[in-house]
Order: C-alpha cells, then sequence, then structure tokens
C-alpha cells in the first residue's frame, strides 16, 4: 500500500525540511499539551470533532482555511524569497526541485485547502439560517465530508517530512505528472490529497443541494 515510501524518502540531508518537521513537532506536542493540561479533551471530543452541528462544522472548515493559509503563506515568501536572492545571477538558496515542489504546494494548497474550505465554511455557516432550516439535508455527511477534508489537507503537510510533493505546477499536466518525469512518490501525494478532499468536497455539494430543494 505504501508503494516507493519508506525511511530512505525522508530528506534528512535537507536543513529547511527538517527545521520544519521540528518546528512542527514541537508545535504538535505544545497544544497536546495544553489540550490535557486544561482538560478539553472531552469537550473537544463531544463538541467538536463528533459534532453533525451545521455551524460547528462551518467554524471547522474556516479554521481548517485559516491553517492551510498560513502554509501557503510560507510557501509564497519562499518562492518570493527564491526569486529576489537568484535575480542577481545567483543560484538562490532553493535546489531547483525544491523550489518546483514549493510552487506545487503553493497552487494546491491555495485553490483547494484555503479558498474551497473556506467558501464551504460559510456556506454551513449561512445557507440553513437563509433558508429556515434546522440543519443541511444529512448532518453526518456533513461531518463526513469535512474530515475527509481535512485528511486531504494532512496528506499535503505530511508531504513536506516524508518524501516529497509534486513538481509539475499544480494543475499536473502530463507528461510532468507522469511516471517518466516524476518517477518519486511525490505525485502520490498530489493525487491522493486531491481526491480523498475532492470527494468530501462533491459530498458537501449534493448535501447543499438537497438541503436548498427540500
Amino acid at each position: 500500500m505504501l508503494g516507493k515510501l519508506n525511511l530512505d524518502a525522508i530528506p534528512y540531508h535537507d536543513p529547511i525540511i527538517m527545521s520544519a518537521l521540528v518546528g512542527s513537532l514541537l508545535l504538535g506536542v505544545a497544544i497536546v499539551a495544553a489540550i490535557t493540561y486544561y482538560k478539553k479533551w472531552g469537550y473537544i471530543w463531544t463538541e467538536w470533532i463528533t459534532s453533525v452541528d451545521h455551524k460547528k462544522i462551518g467554524v471547522m472548515y474556516i479554521i481548517l482555511a485559516l491553517v492551510m493559509l498560513v502554509r501557503g503563506f510560507a510557501d509564497a515568501l519562499m518562492m518570493r524569497a527564491q526569486q529576489a536572492i537568484a535575480a542577481n545571477d545567483s543560484a538562490g538558496y532553493l535546489p531547483p526541485e525544491h523550489y518546483d515542489q514549493i510552487f506545487t504546494a503553493h497552487g494546491v494548497i491555495m485553490i483547494f485547502f484555503v479558498a474551497t474550505p473556506l467558501i464551504v465554511g460559510l456556506m454551513n455557516i449561512v445557507v440553513p439560517l437563509q433558508i429556515g432550516a434546522r440543519d443541511v439535508a444529512f448532518p453526518f455527511v456533513n461531518s463526513l465530508s469535512f474530515w475527509l477534508s481535512a485528511v486531504g489537507a494532512v496528506l499535503v503537510m505530511l508531504s513536506m517530512f516524508v518524501g516529497d510533493f509534486a513538481a509539475t505546477g499544480w494543475v499536473a499536466y502530463p507528461p510532468l505528472s507522469g511516471i517518466e518525469y516524476s518517477p518519486t512518490v511525490g505525485v502520490d501525494y498530489y493525487i491522493w490529497s486531491l481526491q480523498v478532499s475532492g470527494i468530501g468536497t462533491t459530498l458537501t455539494g449534493l448535501n447543499f443541494i438537497v438541503t436548498i430543494l427540500k
């Protein structure tokens, strides 16, 4: 199931990626420690993670969009810094393949994991209230849709630390996305992240259509 993915895919030699990994792990540990210290696990589980309330799901969509916006903005800063440094006949600080991955990840994140969750989150909050409905037509499917989108976002984030991301541009047109020009695990992350989140987005669209019509 893991295909070409193994421990050798982790880029230990790249200080930028390893620094991002260590920083992310420390931030994650700090968040878990804070939730544990304040004894909020039960509240988070019952009131948010397992909630089918359209308003709370909308808020979680917006939080997901804001978190991914930070990642997408960081990618944009890295790209602009590379372009500024390389403008004076310098190679810059990013290897070509790393820059291509950042360029691709930035486009994917800003379109599919910032703009889309932000719009869907606002619709989750507003649409049922606008039409006088108590909730969307399928509340559980609404929750499932969000978590599918979140899993897709996690796959994009994991690609920073394990293996690599697609270096094909965010539209991933062939032949760049084919096995000949993209032989590593990067395109696999691209495909799975968009497929999983795309299922969630499609289910959300159907949910809204049924909600409005019924």
